[in-house]
């Protein structure tokens, strides 16, 4: 397969990342509806929560990889990216086009997002508009600095463990679409409360973007360093743990010339 259409798939499901992730927290997540009840109006409840955000994030993934695994790997990521790098499983001359493929992604699903919301009355963005990730006043929970640097780190850490093992040539083939998108789906459980949970720079980056340049303010577009910083060196330290412990030499099917 050619690196434009390995970087054309990245495109189109960090897309779908972004769009579905993000876009059921923003347009699902705290949904109501007006029903007619004796003695006046009601509004039912009928958002998905913190529980149906996290569902949607690891759906996204499992579809894509069924939909692209064979084209470009899905990585959809730019930490997954540098962790496979790290773990010997990804060219790091392919590196940057993927990254730069998935960023674009990003922030097409941002834009999107931000026309269908912005289509509501009423709307208008503020800082922690589009799901955008960050720690302090942005933080769901109030976590500081320091939390939300360690949640990005070892949750992306333990998700890349996940999408290593689960992609071993020992592990069963053909289900590893299943276990990473359930790990995705529980690392926002975990992490919601914490940052909103990024674990993907590029899936930071787009909301971040949007919020900046159409007047919800730069706060979030300043703090989107961490969501770059900690994700790929919690990637990049499975990857290398991976690879120094649970890697096994490729045993010589013919006897070396040389012995």
């Amino acid at each position: 397969m050619s690196l434009v259409k390995k970087c054309a798939a990245e495109c189109i499901g960090t897309f779908w990342l972004v769009f579905g992730g993000c876009g059921s927290a923003v347009l699902a997540a705290a949904f109501t509806a007006e029903a007619a009840k004796i003695g006046g109006d009601t509004l039912f409840p009928l958002g998905i929560g913190l529980v149906g955000v996290s569902l949607a994030f690891g759906l996204t993934v499992m579809t894509m990889a069924y939909a692209i695994g064979h084209i470009s790997g899905c990585h959809l990521n730019p930490a997954v990216s540098f962790g496979l790098w790290a773990a010997k499983r990804f060219n790091g001359a392919e590196l940057l086009p993927y990254i730069g493929a998935q960023v674009g992604g990003g922030i097409l699903g941002a834009v999107v997002l931000y026309i269908i919301a912005a289509g509501q009355p009423g709307f208008s963005l503020a800082p922690n508009s589009l799901a955008v990730n960050g720690f302090g006043d942005l933080s769901p929970g109030g976590y500081g600095l320091i939390a939300g640097f360690v949640a990005e780190f070892v949750l992306t850490f333990m998700f890349l463990i996940v999408i290593v093992g689960s992609t071993d040539r020992r592990a069963p083939a053909g289900f590893a679409p299943v276990p990473i998108g359930l790990a995705l789906t529980l690392i926002h459980l975990i992490g919601i409360p914490v940052t909103n949970v990024s674990v993907n720079p590029a899936r930071s980056l787009g909301p971040a973007l949007i919020v900046a340049l159409f007047g919800g303010g730069t706060q979030a577009i300043a703090q989107v360093w961490l969501f770059w910083l900690a994700p790929i060196l919690g990637a990049v330290a499975a990857g290398g743990l991976y690879l120094a412990l649970f890697t096994e030499p490729k045993i010589a099917t013919e006897p070396s010339l040389v012995d």
